[in-house]
């Protein structure tokens, strides 16, 4: 049985559920413990845990990073923001709409259509995706990432992303906890578990929807003597699809809490 899903966005970045609806999303789950952790967004809270409703909402943050040729998802739990976390934050927001309004703008000249989207801070491909398949019979929001705004498509921009590094840095001042997001998502997992060693957690729990070999998870789990986290990475209202079971969960929980108290 899930009791904890900690990987779930909202409305402050590309998810549909308002994080003052995050609670109630967490209790018709069934769940114990959420945590917030919107793309490159500082969470909507005033603790880094909080206690609504019989439901712990944990304060964290999904922030991207590059680390040699892919780029990498780094979860921040139990976030408490630092003046430099909030400037990266910030400029990534910019960052963020600036090269939503270049896609924008080749999308709306390739295809000779006006999106009228509005660019507003969380703004991510997945918006103009939806905006393209409202606004063109002929696309999909699956057309449009494979043939107009997926990486090496005509439409697609980079975005301006802080180095491992650097993301390390920041969250290791900033956050109880640090993990790697859905490790057997990255084009190569291997290069991507490298980095565990210094981290404090992995994302074990991930629905990927296909069939996949934790081995290697597990492994570096083991070597690294790391958390197992899990969520579902939801973007909309139905929460605990993936996340974690009792005895996970209050491990992690008994973890984030001793993290804290060294704060």
């Amino acid at each position: 049985m899930i009791v904890a899903d900690l990987h779930v966005h909202t409305t402050r970045s590309d998810g549909t559920l308002p994080p003052d609806a995050v609670s109630d999303a967490a209790r018709a789950a069934d769940l114990r413990a959420v945590a917030v952790t919107d793309h490159d967004r500082l969470p909507p809270l005033d603790a880094p845990v909080v206690e609504r409703d019989g439901v712990t909402v944990i304060a964290g943050i999904e922030l991207r990073v590059t680390a040699g040729d892919q780029q990498l998802d780094l979860l921040g739990y139990g976030v408490d923001p630092t003046p430099a976390l909030r400037a990266e934050t910030e400029r990534l927001q910019r960052d963020r709409i600036e090269r939503a309004q270049k896609i924008v703008d080749c999308v709306e000249d390739r295809l000779g259509i006006d999106l009228g989207l509005d660019l507003h801070a969380g703004v991510g491909r997945p918006h103009i995706a939806q905006a393209v398949a409202d606004s063109h019979d002929h696309y999909t929001v699956q057309d449009a990432f494979d043939q107009l705004i997926g990486t090496d498509q005509p439409c697609y921009v980079a975005r301006d992303l802080p180095t491992f590094e650097r993301g390390r840095e920041l969250l290791d001042d900033a956050a109880a906890l640090v993990g790697l997001a859905h490790p057997l998502r990255y084009d190569d997992p291997a290069a991507a578990l490298a980095h565990a060693g210094s981290l404090d957690a992995i994302e074990r729990e991930y629905p990927y929807e296909r069939a996949v070999d934790r081995t290697p998870v597990d492994d570096a789990i083991e070597a690294h003597d790391l958390l197992a986290t899990g969520g579902s990475d939801a973007h909309g209202e139905t929460l605990g699809i993936a996340g974690l079971g009792r005895a996970t969960s209050e491990r992690f929980c008994t973890a984030l809490d001793a993290a804290l108290s060294t704060v």
